[in-house]
């Protein structure tokens, strides 16, 4: 079970933010980065939300020193409500990386169980899978395979042939390449 000293956010005072909290840091962050600033209804217009529940978000996000709030203002985050917001928005990314470039899930439902996940997953497990996604993008090795048998292996890249001109390829305009490196699995498929 988690607790306040072991959950993704956790405000000033050891309060920890509820999901619906983390969205509204997202979402402000998100128009901060199109606007500049926020207004109460581009908030609401973003979470589908009503301009009454907007206001006592703020309100307590105010309260909590996360965003510069006054009723008929822009808002804007403080330094302390940006840093949690680009975390939440960091598990976001994170998660939806995960299902769209693994799991192969389409992007709307990848988005859709990212947003309900990165308010659950552990900070230790998020760190985990950001260093996974990470280094399944930058893998000098060419990616991982998969068999439902032994599950995620590194795929090997062989060394070129002595012969490496025979196995150069041309572009549309007939123009030869250099030789490329032969990606094998590094474990037999299932």
């Amino acid at each position: 079970m988690s607790t306040a000293s072991d959950s993704p956010i956790v405000a000033s005072a050891g309060a920890r933010l509820s999901e619906s909290l983390e969205d509204y840091l997202e979402a402000i962050l998100a128009i901060e980065q199109e606007k500049q600033a926020a207004r109460p209804k581009d908030i609401a217009r973003r979470l589908s939300v009503s301009p009454p529940s907007v206001t006592a978000a703020l309100q307590n996000l105010s309260a909590r020193g996360l965003v510069n709030y006054a009723p008929y203002d822009l808002v804007t985050l403080t330094p302390t409500g940006r840093r949690l917001a680009a975390d939440v928005r960091r598990r976001h990314d994170a998660l939806r990386r995960f299902f769209v470039n693994l799991l192969r899930l389409d992007a709307r439902e990848a988005d859709d169980v990212a947003c309900h996940m990165e308010h659950a997953l552990p900070p230790h497990a998020l760190e985990r899978l950001v260093d996974f996604m990470d280094f399944m993008e930058d893998s000098p090795h060419g990616g991982v395979t998969w068999s439902r048998t032994r599950g995620f292996g590194l795929r090997s890249v062989e060394p070129l042939p002595a012969d490496a001109t025979q196995h150069a390829t041309t572009d549309d305009s007939g123009v030869a390449e250099a030789p490329v490196a032969i990606a094998t699995d590094a474990s037999p498929a299932d």
